[in-house]
């Protein structure tokens, strides 16, 4: 781990916050090519970090030099374990220590076949969590936060360990601006697509050949939501994605599917409801008769937790603006409208 050292040596005079790293290869790792992980750190939070060696001077306020070094010791403790740092790595412990002030979660993984999957914000540690904790776990929030990968993840590490007989996932074959009648094929062939992101997170999970095997057994089950009703599902890790896309109804139905021995993961937007205007999504519906309720946890991301590429953040964020704005509008506009009829 890196020690803080108070004395400067390139410059004593000068305020700054000098860093020792034990190994000078970690240090390089740490750095990155070209140093690139230290210009990100600075460019994130205005500081200036000078290396010479294993030693690393952080210039810059008070405030931002801790900030800068409880990252920095972060990620050189993740090379110490053997764990790679890439600018994605450095991405999320900035996101830690934003949210949480320090990098301690960076520590958190679920080990699957193909990958360790570490959190890359507080509310992906938080979620990690509540997982292991509650028997049903709701994810809500915007596009691109891990929600889903995050689940599936765990799925597979329980079922690998055993802890689990069975894997289901699930989606509400809900048509966004295509009609599904209209695509070609025989029912399974129509359905594959809706569920083409649970696949894809799957096999970033388990090799191809693991995946095909244990769906030909029946340990991982991909299904459409309607194909849930009348079923218990017990021993199982079920996760249901895109649930704003549900109805009152089918979420009522999916959630006393839970049986024993299993745990349940409900994830959706409700920023991105594709259901049919005046039709109450099933997910909000959820919210508002079940939180509060004892063993189960809601967890909400934001824009902030968007693990995505940078600008997916800040194209949330523009949509969430305007929508506030809408919002706020709308009565003005309705009454307006009234006068002038």
């Amino acid at each position: 781990m890196a020690v803080v050292d108070v004395r400067d040596p390139f410059d004593p005079a000068a305020p700054s916050l000098v860093l020792s790293f034990d190994s000078n290869a970690l240090a390089a790792d740490l750095y990155g090519p070209h140093e690139s992980h230290l210009a990100r750190i600075e460019q994130a939070l205005g500081v200036s970090l000078h290396s010479r060696g294993n030693k690393l001077a952080v210039l810059g306020p008070p405030e931002a030099q801790g900030t800068a070094a409880n990252v920095l010791n972060g990620l050189y403790d993740r090379l110490e374990k053997g764990a790679t740092v890439g600018g994605e790595e450095v991405d999320a412990a900035l996101r830690m220590v934003a949210g949480s002030g320090d990098t301690g979660d960076l520590g958190m993984a679920v080990h699957t076949r193909k990958r360790t999957v570490n959190p890359r914000s507080p509310t992906q540690a938080a979620y990690l969590r509540a997982i292991d904790e509650h028997d049903l776990v709701f994810g809500i929030g915007p596009a691109g936060t891990g929600k889903t990968y995050l689940a599936v993840a765990k799925a597979v590490e329980r079922l690998i360990a055993g802890e689990v007989d069975r894997v289901i996932l699930s989606r509400p074959a809900v048509e966004a601006g295509e009609q599904l009648g209209f695509l070609p094929g025989d029912m399974r062939e129509k359905v594959d697509p809706y569920l083409r992101p649970l696949y894809d997170a799957l096999h970033d999970m388990l090799p191809a050949e693991q995946v095909a095997k244990r769906m030909e057994k029946g340990d991982i089950e991909v299904a459409p939501l309607a194909f849930m009703r009348g079923r218990t599902l017990s021993n199982a890790f079920v996760i249901l994605d895109e649930a704003q896309n549900t109805t009152a109804v089918q979420m009522k139905m999916f959630l006393t599917r839970l049986g024993q021995g299993s745990r349940m993961v409900v994830t959706g937007d409700l920023s991105q409801v594709d259901l049919p205007r005046g039709t109450r999504s099933g997910l909000r519906d959820a919210v508002d008769v079940l939180e509060g309720v004892d063993g189960m946890s809601f967890v909400r991301f934001k824009d902030s937790d968007v693990v995505r590429h940078a600008l997916v953040t800040r194209i949330v964020r523009a949509y969430n603006d305007v929508e506030s704005r809408r919002r706020l509008a709308a009565p003005y506009e309705r009454e307006t409208r009234g006068r002038n009829d």
